[in-house]
């Protein structure tokens, strides 16, 4: 499937996927699920809905957005918070763009912060997208740049530090001569994006990224980001939905 798939097929590759995911590991073990943010959660969450009678009778999902606890709500399940239930077993959310070792760029819908908080308090976390998701290197596909969570006030500094960062030499860091960070702006309001936790966003054009892990370990460090949308050695695996109807796993 190429960037420019007909719709339908968009979104049958993500309920694909989602359905995959959800049916191989949803098991009634799971008692509390993580649950994240996007378009293809949504297939996700139907689905848990269709095979509800499968599930654990007492299955509590931790949402990573707004978006998805009404979601939630609105079918019935029970929603919870980390502080009541800090050890999740499994937790399922979308991409932006996934790499040959299951690195991953999030937070194109701005839940950044909750959707790493939660995958990293879980015992397992899949990953589920369309095929136009699949990369062999982050930035291939995935052209809107990496999100990096501000704190408001510091927004501009932030910038700033982030344009002075250089490839680094060797194979470098990434490919972009000097990285683009760009505030994000609303689109039905005037302003920029506010996240659900009150921050900025800086979407930043790195171009192809060689050393995801290194990268977030430099933006991290800037005094004012909050959180950074690289996912590195975090996804069990990942499932990429098909134009012809089949799924593929990694």
């Amino acid at each position: 499937m190429s960037p420019s798939s007909p719709p339908d097929l968009v979104e049958q590759a993500k309920e694909l996927a989602a359905h995959r995911a959800v049916d191989n590991h949803v098991t009634p073990a799971v008692r509390v699920l993580g649950v994240g943010s996007g378009s293809t959660i949504v297939y996700a969450v139907h689905r848990l809905a269709a095979i509800r009678e499968r599930l654990h009778p007492d299955l509590v999902c931790v949402p990573t957005s707004f978006q998805s606890r009404q979601l939630l709500v609105e079918l019935g399940f029970r929603v919870g918070d980390l502080d009541e239930f800090p050890r999740v077993d499994l937790t399922i959310d979308g991409a932006d763009e996934v790499d040959a070792q299951l690195n991953a760029i999030k937070g194109g819908g701005a839940a950044q912060l909750r959707e790493k908080v939660v995958a990293a308090a879980s015992d397992t976390f899949i990953l589920i997208a369309d095929h136009r998701k699949d990369s062999t290197q982050l930035g291939q596909q995935w052209t809107q740049g990496v999100p990096v969570e501000v704190v408001p006030f510091a927004y501009a500094t932030v910038q700033r530090q982030i344009a002075a960062i250089t490839p680094g030499s060797g194979p470098g860091l990434f490919t972009a001569p000097t990285p683009q960070p760009t505030l994000r702006m609303a689109q039905r309001k005037a302003g920029p994006v506010v996240t659900d936790n009150g921050n900025f966003v800086l979407d930043v054009d790195f171009g192809r990224i060689s050393a995801p892990q290194v990268l977030f370990e430099r933006l991290i460090q800037l005094p004012g980001v909050v959180e950074v949308g690289l996912f590195c050695g975090m996804a069990a695996r990942a499932y990429f939905g098909q134009a012809d109807g089949s799924v593929r796993e990694r």
